[in-house]
């Protein structure tokens, strides 16, 4: 099957377990057959299966309960730029002192349109077209809602280490 361990992964992530994500994946899959008359040859696969998972996930049970948690945003892009500017990114941080467990707790704790966009853009290396494709928003908003995730991130790691070395 095209894309399955990028689907099962991003399906992992969003619900956090193994059995849910199977799951999720199977139902995208699914979705997928019965809908590809509505593919359009000559666009992009991959971002129109990842919105079959993201509108799946998003409907089901955990997808429901993970967005009644997610804040309003302002969708107007204004701080997109100060991102391309900071040095210390998440990556830097998570590589340099942060495990696997704290990199998956601090990712467990954004909300899911933060969440997704940072996967989409830094686990499937999508770009931002396809990310905004995928999640059915402009690309201001992709690139605000990636600046936000890691901005959330970053705080999240740097606390976790500072409480680590102080405790």
């Amino acid at each position: 099957m095209p894309l399955f361990d990028s689907i099962y992964n991003f399906a992992g992530w969003l619900t956090g377990n193994a059995v849910e994500a199977e799951d999720l994946a199977q139902e995208t899959y699914l979705k997928a057959l019965k809908g590809f008359s509505s593919f359009q040859p000559g666009t992009n696969f991959r971002a129109w299966i990842f919105r079959i998972l993201r509108n799946t996930f998003l409907t089901s049970r955990t997808g429901l309960q993970a967005m009644r948690t997610v804040p309003l945003e302002r969708d107007d892009g204004q701080e997109t730029m100060e991102a391309a500017m900071t040095l210390d990114t998440p990556e830097s941080i998570l590589m340099g002192r942060a495990g696997q467990q704290a990199i998956q707790a601090a990712l467990e704790k954004l909300p899911v349109m933060y969440r997704e966009v940072l996967l989409l853009c830094d686990v499937e290396e999508m770009s931002y077209q396809e990310i905004a494709e995928t999640v059915s928003v402009p690309i201001g908003t992709v690139m605000s809602r990636l600046h936000r995730a890691r901005r959330i991130l970053r705080g999240a790691l740097q606390a976790d280490g500072q409480g680590a070395s102080h405790g």
